[in-house]
């Protein structure tokens, strides 16, 4: 199948097609090629592969034919050995194989260096897996979930990767992953490696939005990553004509002022060229690039598929065109290897497969008590340097923050909406842009869903983000993402994802349903996020600067309301491991108010006007919630009080009145109490919101009632 090409915006040239001879290519000798290369099992097809040519050396056609169809064979018949695996029962979930992606999965995967290049390869990919750095007894174990799967049998069979080699592991929403080589490439990029990423996405993945996010950021950043698309005319069951109505995917390529080429995803020797040319003009460009590669799926989407939607003539005429024959007859006909010679290289594939194999079936069951609760990457904060500052506001405390840790970390960089030169929607990065440059202060596209992506992808590689949303509710758009994706990292992937996030949340300055939201109560939802919410100006540089050393996804909820309206000293004094604590801003031995954000300051307010004696805590820790404090006051007050911004059901607060009652039920006098806003959206006229948000008056009149029963 012929390329096809575009030329960018800025008039980069279309990437060419040139021959490779021996004298252009790398040679391998004969005796290399036929034997030592390939007959070597345990270092050809097992974990620690030969020196092979990587980029930017190439191999010419019929060496790359000698070292590819090995491969392409081992693929094909592990996963014929899983299949059986499957219906058997030792392989758990399901099975969705490689069939009629070889050549596209050892062609793309074949050039990039292990360790340097940032990937993301997809679940048609076993090969290459192989090809980076996994073997075939590390696989086996994988999909039976065994006591030595590589992911320690948490995680599914196709699901993943060695982060700390920046082979990322996938999660099934489609697109995701994208974002994260585009943000890792970035990043090392800016380290100044000369690396290049490869986005893996199927058909049906190209439909997402997250795909236009991924591939606009890598255009706008020049992060130079190759989106690959495998063409395999069906998204589960359902046709590419139902998916798209351009003629290539490769034609969208021209919108984002990038190149794009449709290529015979069934001719390996193309694919390893295309990538390969796109590699040298990435170099010169930083341009990402679609490569569109034409692929048949020669069985159902997975084991349980009968592919009964594909009509019986069609699969008949893809089952002619498999690319693992058609390289087999390369071998033979096109490099010379004599049939006996193609032969005992298939029988040390099979040598190797059962060799995996029995020693995989022998392995045990993974022992449940030592999985544990590791979705928190372990925490061993630095002392860092002190910071004082006089009477400063809550968003003045903001940017102090950002430009400390700025300054003492030059991995650290800021990345959000309106967050350059402008200074950001409420200000609080204002003077940053000119202090720190703009490779340190981004202004991004208007993207969260990729941005988080991004900077996951950039905390893999040493990097350290901070990311601004411009308001908290815009935070809903990255449920996947950050949600399922970011906090689950640690846990699956055994790396620590260091991001800092902040939210400016909160009502009071009467904007409405869409600008107004808390949503501690959503992300306290997800396992594996820390959640601060800081009440003075004390707490949020603080709560910023401990969320930013933190090894974990990190949420700093800031209210919009403070920002300006409230003010007091900063005197930290570096001690991270103390910031992580509730905070008390009164005794007392009648009632124990629990308050979060702007309703600190409003039961502070109501405290002042009732004769009680009260004591009033922030947990200011949301996740992972540190509740013994709070019990221990209950246990001297025998009352508690709970207020919240959000709406009933969409806070914290129950989870707090849910604890206490569990833990403290013997100490309670009466009934705890949660004060919270209607379950309605925040409405807009200041009339209105007053009514809405909680107060002190209404505060004052829970005190007294709660204080007159027994």
């Amino acid at each position: 199948m012929a390329s096809h090409t575009d030329t960018t915006q800025s008039g980069a040239p279309a990437v060419g097609r040139r021959p490779f001879s021996s004298a252009t290519g790398h040679v391998i000798s004969r005796e290399a090629r036929l034997v030592g290369g390939i007959l070597a099992r345990s270092d050809v097809v097992g974990r620690h592969l030969p020196e092979l040519v990587r980029y930017p050396e190439r191999l010419a056609r019929e060496d790359f034919y000698t070292l590819a169809y090995p491969l392409m064979y081992l693929s094909r018949r592990m996963e014929d050995r899983l299949l059986e695996l499957f219906k058997k029962g030792y392989v758990k979930g399901t099975v969705t194989d490689s069939w009629g992606n070889e050549a596209a999965a050892v062609g793309m995967t074949m050039p990039l260096r292990p360790g340097l290049d940032v990937v993301s390869i997809w679940h048609r990919d076993l090969l290459g897996h192989l090809l980076l750095g996994s073997a075939p007894y590390d696989l086996f174990c994988q999909y039976m979930a065994n006591a030595e799967s590589p992911t320690h049998a948490r995680e599914g069979n196709c699901h993943h990767g060695d982060a700390s080699r920046r082979r990322f592991p996938m999660m099934s929403h489609l697109g995701k992953m994208l974002s994260l080589v585009v943000g890792g490439t970035w990043a090392a990029r800016r380290r100044g490696e000369h690396a290049f990423g490869l986005a893996v996405l199927g058909d049906g993945a190209s439909s997402t939005g997250e795909f236009h996010e991924a591939v606009n950021l890598a255009s706008v950043q020049k992060s130079p990553v190759i989106f690959l698309v495998e063409n395999n005319h069906y998204s589960f069951s359902t046709p590419t004509s139902k998916q798209y109505n351009c003629r290539h995917l490769s034609d969208r390529a021209r919108g984002y002022g990038i190149l794009g080429y449709t290529i015979d995803g069934l001719d390996a020797w193309e694919v390893y060229t295309t990538i390969c040319d796109v590699m040298d003009a990435m170099e010169a460009t930083k341009l990402p690039v679609i490569v569109e590669c034409m692929t048949l799926r020669l069985n159902g989407h997975a084991a349980y598929d009968k592919n009964e939607y594909v009509p019986a003539e069609q699969q008949r005429r893809w089952r002619e065109q498999d690319p693992v024959p058609a390289a087999r007859r390369q071998l033979i006909e096109t490099c010379g290897m004599a049939e006996s010679v193609a032969a005992s290289i298939e029988e040390a594939v099979e040598e190797e497969i059962n060799e995996a194999l029995n020693r995989a079936m022998a392995v045990g069951r993974p022992d449940p008590s030592r999985n544990g609760a590791a979705v928190f990457a372990p925490a061993r904060p630095p002392k860092v340097k002190p910071y004082k500052s006089p009477a400063v506001k809550n968003g003045e405390a903001v940017g102090r923050a950002l430009d400390y840790l700025l300054e003492n970390n030059p991995n650290a960089f800021l990345m959000g909406l309106d967050v350059g030169r402008y200074g950001s929607a409420f200000k609080t990065c204002k003077g940053l842009f000119d202090r720190h440059g703009p490779e340190r202060v981004i202004d991004m596209p208007v993207c969260e869903s990729a941005q988080v992506g991004f900077a996951l992808g950039a905390s893999q590689i040493g990097l350290r983000p901070i990311m601004e949303f411009q308001f908290a509710d815009f935070s809903t758009e990255v449920g996947s993402q950050l949600g399922m994706n970011s906090s689950t990292w640690y846990y699956r992937a055994g790396m620590p994802a260091p991001m800092l996030f902040r939210l400016p949340c909160g009502g009071g300055v009467t904007m409405g349903a869409f600008h107004s939201g808390e949503f501690e109560g959503l992300w306290s939802r997800f396992p594996g996020l820390k959640l601060l919410y800081p009440a003075t100006a004390q707490e949020t540089f603080e709560a910023l600067t401990a969320g930013f050393y933190d090894p974990n996804p990190c949420i700093v909820f800031e209210h919009k309301q403070l920002y300006w309206s409230r003010s007091g000293e900063i005197d930290f004094d570096g001690d991270l491991e103390a910031v992580w604590r509730p905070r008390r801003y009164s005794e007392g031995a009648d009632l124990t108010v629990a308050a979060f954000g702007a309703m600190v300051h409003e039961c502070l307010a109501a405290a002042q006007r009732t004769p009680h004696s009260i004591e009033i805590w922030n947990p200011f820790v949301l996740q992972p919630l540190d509740i013994g404090p709070i019990l221990e006051s209950v246990a001297k007050t025998g009352r508690l009080l709970v207020v919240q911004e959000s709406g009933e059901t969409q806070g914290l607060g129950d989870r707090i009145v849910s604890l206490v009652c569990r833990e403290a039920f013997a100490a309670l006098k009466a009934p705890p109490r949660l004060i919270a806003a209607p379950n309605m959206p925040i409405p807009f006229a200041p009339e209105l919101e007053a009514a809405h948000r909680p107060g002190a008056q209404r505060i004052e009149a829970a005190i007294n009632t709660m204080l007159a029963e027994n």
